[in-house]
């Protein structure tokens, strides 16, 4: 009794959580699962049950990265405020059985639905949709078997009146596109495979008895993102054919992302002429086939662009400027711009330029000028070199862009031109980009703190100042210029990696502790930089940059040893945010210490390591999943043997799949030739965003859909 009437007077000299308003415990509540408000929280006294099912809870209801709900969470809720829903996203969630979308039917209304990533056949999705009569926007799977004439009439009124359609493509099939009469926004991702299963080759007609009659007289926006394959061009032609027979008035987003080769063809030609004469666009990315050697820049139209894309096209800095920048004129609109890949976008002529010629200060100046407002940007995948010209160096000119969220640089960009010149990268200090175990080279120490680093004057490089000056950056990438993934997409994995630019030989520890600056930081990508000696640099970042959520690493340093394992394990214990890791290092060991210091990210809910001759250790792994209860996707493609790897993955499984329903284990030998039939059975939501490596900046315009 003592004890509670102790613990009743602490309370009452303390602050009461219910003693708050109204608005501020919604504004609390708002960033609890809607599962655990209704299901719990609501549960534990009567304020609180009134409050969580205030109309600002119930309204919009996400589940896409709810890795705990499963079919019964779902059917609750549903019961309890499934005619409260507005707004609902499920996508990604595969682990739920197909019957789960039957209890959906109660959400009467329904006016926003995102399903892609879930599993759906025909007959279900037809009576689902039957009910939901007020339902505008819908995300949804094609996958094989799908079936258009098992919709009922009812569905197809449902369809009838949606606007907005995101549809991912599995196998060739226009889906229930033809069903759309009333579309303004059509989302396409095409994601069909050459081949079968069995080894046989897939062919890009449609079904038998499937419309070929698309509405678009009334869209607004067209964004199409194919994945490798020749199967996915054949499919998206025969979309883009009605476009180019008459060519919507209202049409203002026009994308296309096209990996590779993707020719233009007579009908396409015809749909760009149709394009240029008759609409103004605000949105334009297209196939680098259709933009190189054309004048149809020239041509088109612009009205407020907010997003342009012209990723791995041969557009110069000169055409950059005097056709789509115009001058300066009418670009403080733009807020994403994509020049990936873009090698001569910043040099006057694409003609005899060689990689590394100095790229032209004065185009990027009248970009950042023009662009003034760019919230997004990617020159990534480039030698974007500067020249010794004071004030005139990228990392100087980018530092105007005030409002930057997200940056993609290569890493010869970013290298400190007038320190290079005093010191040029000799033996001792350039690591080799070797596989070899043989070459020994002296390490040198590094301080691992701030302060010490400032005394070694790393404040004046130009990268230092430029993430000072950037300070509310969430997204960055700095990336080699050379740089490819061991786990290509659909092919099998890289042996052999190209060397770095020699302009980024120098860049290494120093250049990484600059990164601490940025204080909002939640994403950050460094692949290839070669002058990496111990890592100290990724110490600062886990201490200063604490809302860190995505890390992705790449070969940093010498190949042949993880020279900053170390201080990757100091740096990991201070990310109590982190949430996704990708290590993609060859000889990576990944044994008890490294998931000893794994196991302080207390959530982290994604882990993926790619390493050629990387090992683990089994016993450690086990722990770390013990441990780690967030976790519930584990890649590993390493180079143990397959007996080990499905051993191991087995034991997850069965250990931990009963407690985590969307558990998701794939451990499987990077060099096994069946590397490409495991990666194909990886849900898409887990493949995209962290498996396969590239860069995401400005890799879509803002907002595009959820």
């Amino acid at each position: 009794q003592e004890i509670i009437s102790g613990e009743s007077e602490e309370e009452s000299n303390g602050v009461n959580l219910m003693e708050f308003s109204d608005e501020i415990l919604l504004h609390i509540l708002s960033y609890v699962p809607c599962t655990d408000l209704v299901l719990n929280v609501r549960r534990t006294c009567r304020k609180l049950a009134t409050l969580c099912l205030d109309k600002s809870l119930t309204h919009t209801v996400l589940l896409q990265k709810d890795y705990k709900v499963n079919k019964d969470k779902v059917k609750q809720l549903m019961r309890d405020i499934g005619k409260e829903i507005y707004q609902l996203n499920m996508a990604g969630c595969y682990w739920l059985p197909s019957s789960t979308v039957d209890h959906l039917t109660r959400c009467k209304n329904l006016v926003k639905l995102n399903l892609s990533g879930c599993h759906l056949t025909s007959l279900r999705l037809s009576k689902m949709l039957s009910t939901l009569q007020h339902l505008r926007s819908l995300a949804i799977d094609v996958n094989p078997g799908f079936d258009a004439s098992q919709l009922s009439s009812e569905c197809k009124a449902t369809l009838s009146r949606v606007s907005e359609l995101k549809q991912t493509l599995y196998t060739p099939s226009y889906g229930v596109v033809p069903c759309c009469t009333s579309l303004e926004k059509l989302l396409l991702y095409f994601e069909i495979l050459d081949r079968s299963r069995e080894g046989l080759m897939l062919s890009g007609q449609l079904m038998v008895g499937e419309s070929n009659v698309p509405h678009y007289q009334n869209l607004r926006i067209f964004y199409a993102r194919l994945a490798p394959g020749y199967v996915n061009q054949e499919v998206v032609r025969l979309y883009l054919a009605v476009l180019s027979d008459r060519t919507p008035e209202n049409l203002h987003a026009f994308l296309i992302s096209a990996p590779g080769s993707f020719a233009e063809t007579g009908a396409t030609k015809n749909l760009l002429d149709s394009m240029a004469r008759n609409v103004r666009l605000d949105a334009l990315q297209l196939p680098k086939a259709w933009i190189n050697g054309s004048g149809l820049l020239q041509h088109l139209k612009f009205n407020n662009p907010f997003y342009f894309s012209f990723s791995r096209c041969t557009l110069s800095g000169g055409h950059l400027i005097q056709r789509v920048i115009n001058g300066g004129k009418d670009l403080k609109s733009l807020t994403s711009l994509n020049l990936s890949g873009c090698v001569h976008c910043l040099a006057p002529e694409s003609l005899f330029r060689k990689a590394e010629d100095y790229i032209d200060s004065s185009i990027l100046e009248s970009l950042v000028v023009s662009c003034c407002n760019l919230r997004h940007l990617n020159l990534s995948a480039a030698h974007h070199h500067s020249s010794e010209s004071i004030g005139n160096h990228l990392c100087q000119l980018l530092s105007r862009l005030k409002h930057l969220l997200s940056l993609a640089l290569p890493v010869c960009s970013i290298t400190d031109v007038a320190a290079s010149a005093e010191k040029p990268p000799t033996a001792s200090n350039v690591v080799p980009q070797t596989f070899g175990r043989k070459v020994r080279i002296g390490i040198q120490t590094y301080p691992r703190n701030l302060a010490d680093q400032a005394n070694q004057k790393i404040e004046s490089s130009v990268f230092w100042a430029l993430m000072g000056s950037l300070r509310f950056l969430e997204t960055l990438e700095i990336i080699g210029s050379s740089f490819s993934s061991a786990m290509p997409r659909n092919e099998p994995a890289i042996r052999n990696s190209l060397p770095p630019c020699v302009r980024a030989q120098s860049v290494g520890d120093s250049e990484v502790a600059a990164i601490s600056q940025l204080t909002y930081l939640q994403s950050l990508t460094l692949a290839q930089l070669p002058n990496i000696l111990t890592g100290s640099g990724l110490i600062n970042i886990g201490l200063q940059c604490q809302h860190l959520r995505t890390l992705s690493l790449a070969n940093l340093g010498m190949l042949g040893k993880v020279v900053y394992m170390s201080a990757l394990m100091d740096m990991l214990k201070h990310c109590k945010c982190l949430r996704d890791l990708r290590l993609e290092q060859p000889y990576f060991c990944a044994g008890a210490q490294f998931f000893q210091a794994l196991s302080h990210c207390s959530s982290l809910q994604r882990l993926c390591i790619v390493s050629r001759s990387g090992t683990l250790q089994s016993d450690a792994v086990m722990s770390f999943m013990a441990n780690c209860l967030e976790v519930i996707m584990c890649h590993m493609f390493m180079g143990e043997s397959l007996t080990v790897c499905k051993t191991l993955q087995q034991s997850i499984v069965r250990s931990f799949q009963a407690e985590r329903p969307a558990l998701n284990v794939v451990i499987f030998p990077l060099l096994h030739e069946d590397l490409t039939e495991v990666i194909r059975d990886v849900p898409m939501r887990h493949l995209d965003e962290i498996t396969l490596f590239k860069s995401r900046v400005a890799e879509e315009p803002p907002n595009l859909w959820w």
